[in-house]
């Protein structure tokens, strides 16, 4: 737009786009009191992180909002890994997410059984298959958007699950979450703890207290033999924890079903009790609420 003179340039400059500044603080700083509203009737919010990819952290997730709810707590389970979110396919979410039924202005989280609700953006999106190519604050504002514009309610546990690395969804987590709870995933071998060191140095300087090491895939049942075969070397996470004074949450086994039930919608523990991946996995959850 081009101005008569520069008086008018002044007045448009301090009138609309004065309001419209003004206008943009107001819509954030209700977003902001919204957020601290829904985080006040949240107990606990556990954050799931790790520095590397591919090390079965969604899955680890999944598994222990399930395993809390099994336990009769409310739990909610938000994903906030908008590239590339696993949690709709874990749960076989296939629908959009529906208005709350309380507050026509919220989105209801998808009940997906009793005690468990989940958020997650491929629920937002009309093609499942579609990218999200987004930049930072358009991350920042979708993960506070899942805070303030989500009917969460009263819950015991909310488990954030968050890309690998430490870059924009950990960082606004980070900082729209200040109370949450990092559970550091890696898998045993060198090249994952490399990474993880990072996620570990990344908690200390956002300041948030993380609960403890969790080792996923550390070692595979021989179906022939039964004897344990360590894919991944063994021992890693335990040696991380110790060197850096956290708590080792526990080890968990590789599991062919844990594939199988992932790729089913249905995460290992809604279907089975038993098992080695069971009882590891009940120790880990154990170690976590003890610290609570």
């Amino acid at each position: 737009m081009i101005h008569k003179n520069v008086d008018e340039a002044k007045k448009v400059a301090s009138g609309c786009g004065g309001s419209a500044q003004q206008q943009q603080h107001i819509k954030q700083q209700q977003q902001q009191d919204m957020m601290k509203q829904t985080l006040k009737k949240i107990k606990n919010k556990l954050f799931v992180l790790s520095g590397k990819g591919g090390v079965g952290k969604s899955s680890v997730s999944a598994n222990l909002a399930v395993s809390l709810a099994q336990q009769g707590f409310k739990t909610g389970l938000m994903d906030v890994d908008l590239h590339g979110p696993s949690i709709a396919q874990m749960f076989n979410i296939t629908e959009l997410l529906d208005m709350s039924s309380e507050d026509k202005q919220l989105l209801a989280p998808k009940k997906v059984m009793d005690n468990l609700t989940v958020v997650t953006i491929q629920a937002l999106m009309q093609d499942k298959d579609q990218a999200v190519i987004w930049r930072g604050p358009a991350k920042t504002g979708m993960i506070n958007q899942f805070i303030a514009n989500v009917d969460w309610g009263e819950l015991d546990f909310l488990v954030i699950d968050a890309p690998p690395g430490t870059g924009d969804e950990p960082i606004s987590v980070a900082q729209a979450i200040p109370d949450a709870q990092g559970i550091i995933v890696t898998t045993p071998q060198e090249v994952a703890l490399a990474d993880i060191r990072k996620s570990i140095s990344f908690c200390k300087t956002v300041k948030l207290k993380t609960l403890g090491i969790v080792e996923n895939m550390a070692s595979f049942k021989c179906p022939h033999c039964n004897e344990p075969i360590d894919l991944f070397n063994t021992g890693g996470g335990k040696a991380t924890a110790e060197q850096f004074g956290l708590e080792f949450l526990g080890s968990i086994p590789f599991d062919l079903d844990v594939v199988k039930s992932g790729d089913s919608g249905e995460p290992l523990l809604t279907k089975s009790k038993d098992g080695e991946f069971a009882k590891n996995f009940a120790v880990i959850v154990e170690n976590i609420i003890k610290q609570l």
